[in-house]
């Protein structure tokens, strides 16, 4: 994947995580509220009950302790050995022997909070209190309890997602840079062809149109031929992109004379050089020179080479291949520019151009691809691929792949 492949790989996981995240907090927020709200209930609910049972008892002395009890019988008031000061209500115990109905409420006295409930039994107003302190201590404990593990709970769940957003969202991302791949790799790889096939129908369309141009059947036959030609390396080209799209498909290599693919692919690109004034050198091979490989990707080699060599060449493009030992040597240089110093190692990045057109050269077509392609199809080959100089001053890329058993 590119730089904006994985830019938007991160955005995607970084979206899915936060989404996911705040999804695990809210559900850990209402679970703690309703647990909140169970325990508080609870606490309650045992607050009233110690309330009910200690108006029940006959002695303030046999109050449980933490629990205030005090009892008012006729104009005597027994109240707890351990009455805290502010205890009992006086008033609250008046109000309830005045209109015969029990009271609760919450009482803050000495800096505590009590609960206070105040009732009538066999004729006595009897008032119990109970320290609501512990009680609400519990309550605060669990609350910053609950907060703690629901911190911790949201950073494990935010590293956890985004482990497995990155994990759902990599195949994704990469099927999505694979298509566009294939659209830059199509659009670049079939350029070149349709341009040749361009130049040669508009070169034929020419001769036919001139009056008095004697041009027989033979050479109408030819050129048709070579069109014909160029509509099956077009054909060829579409059968191998689509097969590098799917990576479990593979093409079956055979037995390639690099001498007669090289031919053809001078030959294809003549037309293209005769209109841009460009001669295309080739040292004569008098023997085949076998590599085993995949003829359409091998042709894309030398097709690909020598349109960037055009691209930046002033005049001359030579293209030659060579054996030496047990590998093959295919060198495609030109007399122009050359690569600016340090651009070695970035050369053969996508769409990476790191030469300056030269002067006269036309309208620039060097979209940074084909490069990249080429060291794509020599490592599938088994092959190495280097950037130098050539003798003119201008850049040479060498290309050794193995040459084929005998």
């Amino acid at each position: 994947m590119n730089t904006r492949d994985v830019a938007e790989l991160r955005r995607s996981v970084v979206r899915l995580a936060l989404q996911f995240t705040v999804l695990i907090v809210v559900l850990l927020a209402v679970m703690g509220g309703l647990l909140y709200s169970i325990v508080a209930a609870s606490t309650a609910e045992a607050l009233n009950k110690t309330l009910m049972g200690a108006t029940q008892i006959d002695s303030p002395r046999d109050a449980p302790a933490g629990v205030y009890v005090a009892i008012a019988d006729e104009d005597q008031v027994k109240v707890s050995p351990v009455m805290p000061a502010g205890l009992p209500d006086q008033a609250a115990m008046n109000r309830v022997d005045a209109s015969q109905s029990d009271e609760q409420q919450s009482l803050e006295v000495g800096g505590h909070t009590y609960e206070v409930l105040t009732t009538i039994r066999n004729d006595k107003v009897v008032q119990a209190a109970v320290d609501t302190h512990e009680g609400s201590e519990s309550l605060n404990r669990l609350a910053w309890s609950m907060v703690v593990a629901g911190t911790a709970a949201a950073l494990l769940a935010a590293a956890v997602s985004v482990w497995m957003a990155v994990r759902a969202m990599r195949p994704l991302a990469e099927s999505l840079a694979l298509q566009r791949r294939f659209v830059a790799d199509a659009s670049h790889e079939l350029r070149t062809p349709l341009t040749l096939l361009s130049t040669r129908s508009q070169l034929l369309r020419r001769k036919l149109e001139v009056p008095g141009t004697d041009f027989s059947r033979e050479a109408v036959s030819t050129e048709v031929s070579a069109i014909v030609e160029d509509s099956r390396l077009l054909t060829g080209i579409l059968d191998d992109l689509l097969i590098s799209v799917d990576p479990r498909s593979a093409v079956a290599h055979t037995a390639v004379d690099l001498a007669e693919v090289s031919r053809n692919a001078v030959a294809l690109a003549m037309p293209q050089a005769v209109q841009r004034s460009i001669q295309l050198a080739q040292p004569a091979m008098a023997v085949p020179i076998l590599v085993q490989g995949s003829p359409v990707a091998l042709l894309r080699v030398f097709t690909a080479l020598i349109a960037n060599a055009m691209d930046h060449a002033q005049s001359e493009v030579s293209v030659a291949v060579s054996s030496k030992g047990t590998d093959v040597c295919i060198e495609v240089s030109d007399d122009g520019p050359g690569f600016m110093p340090g651009t070695e190692s970035r050369v053969f990045e996508r769409f990476s151009s790191l030469r300056p057109a030269s002067v006269g050269a036309g309208p620039p077509r060097h979209y940074g691809l084909g490069l990249a392609l080429v060291a794509e199809i020599v490592a599938l080959h088994n092959g190495k691929i280097t950037v130098g100089s050539a003798p003119s001053g201008g850049a040479a890329i060498r290309i050794i792949l193995p040459l084929a058993a005998k």
